[in-house]
């Protein structure tokens, strides 16, 4: 499925990075002290793949709960704090992105990010994971389109701005949102279940219920799955 003159996009939290527990843990603290009693596995059931505008709105319109007018920012900065502390890239990640980059460099097959996350928190986490440097800046962000997942915008200004179409796109995603949005946009998509997040039967069902193309549990597989 890496097609000459295609693209891979790769979701951020729970695809490169091991933040999703992370996050979870500091907004379900977060939500408890401004009204409402929430647990990690309840935040990570309900939100994974989610900005956190949409993160607001659900609280606010379903769980009765208005959290402060700073909630995003006050959130972003407990997130980074936390990052500098504890983030971890996925295992073998390095490695197939490299591998992904060294087969593509003949057929014209390109990756970048996008993910939920805003570019702030992105290239944060992929710097103090030593990331960064892998996508030559190519990263893009919900903060820049109208509609976060499950709508397709962001995957498809991702694809826009790298000049693919959105048919010869793959996407690489860990939550059911993702992969809504990704199917959404009319591109091919792989579900990652590596994630300290993803390792429950539950969340598993979930992933596959969106119906991804494929999906694998560690990043040593990916270059495999590609044909790579």
């Amino acid at each position: 499925m890496a097609n000459a003159n295609g693209l891979i996009i790769f979701d951020c939290d729970g695809v490169l990075v091991d933040s999703e527990p992370i996050a979870a843990r500091i907004l379900a603290e977060y939500i408890s002290t401004n009204g409402r009693a929430t647990t990690t596995d309840e935040c990570i059931k309900t939100f994974t793949g989610l900005s956190l505008k949409s993160v607001e709105h659900i609280v606010a319109s379903e769980w009765g709960v208005l959290l402060p007018d700073n909630f995003v920012e006050e959130l972003r900065a407990l997130d980074r704090a936390a990052f500098e502390i504890e983030l971890k890239p996925l295992p073998a990640v390095t490695d197939a992105i490299n591998t992904i980059k060294n087969a593509g460099k003949n057929a014209g097959l390109k990756i970048c990010v996008a993910s939920s996350g805003s570019r702030e928190k992105i290239t944060h986490s992929l710097s103090v994971t030593g990331l960064i440097d892998l996508f030559d800046n190519n990263i893009f962000s919900a903060d820049e389109v109208t509609n976060g997942k499950p709508a397709p915008d962001l995957f498809l200004y991702a694809a826009g701005k790298m000049a693919v179409d959105a048919n010869n796109t793959l996407v690489i995603e860990d939550s059911p949102a993702g992969i809504v949005a990704a199917k959404n946009a009319g591109m091919g998509v792989f579900g990652f279940t590596g994630g300290g997040h993803a390792g429950t039967d539950d969340f598993k069902a979930r992933l596959k219920s969106a119906q991804p193309d494929k999906c694998f549990s560690h990043m040593g597989q990916l270059a495999k799955l590609l044909d790579i």
